[in-house]
């Protein structure tokens, strides 16, 4: 039974991960590779926090894709030239 409780508490904290912003994201990853570079985690909690860094740093990665796609789309619409009707007067 604890390890049900346990597997469900982690897989509602991945869920919670999910719902960070980008900024929250940058910022657990930041803490956590303190306390990585540290040295002070025994090795299970480490590898723990490892396996929290990884998903963070794909999650920031593909925000950013989303991001980086969202401002091209942006920068094309802008430079789209506008059809006038010819038959107007301005």
């Amino acid at each position: 039974m604890a390890r049900a409780k346990k597997a469900a508490s982690k897989s509602k904290g991945k869920r919670a991960e999910e719902d960070l912003p980008l900024d929250a994201v940058l910022s657990s990853l930041e803490e956590i590779v303190g306390e990585l570079e540290s040295g002070e985690l025994p090795l299970e909690k480490a590898l723990e926090r490892f396996e929290v860094g990884v998903r963070h740093a794909r999650k920031a990665g593909a925000m950013l894709d989303a991001v980086e796609q969202r401002v091209e789309m942006l920068l094309a619409e802008q430079t789209q030239p506008v059809a006038f009707d010819q038959g107007e007067d301005f």
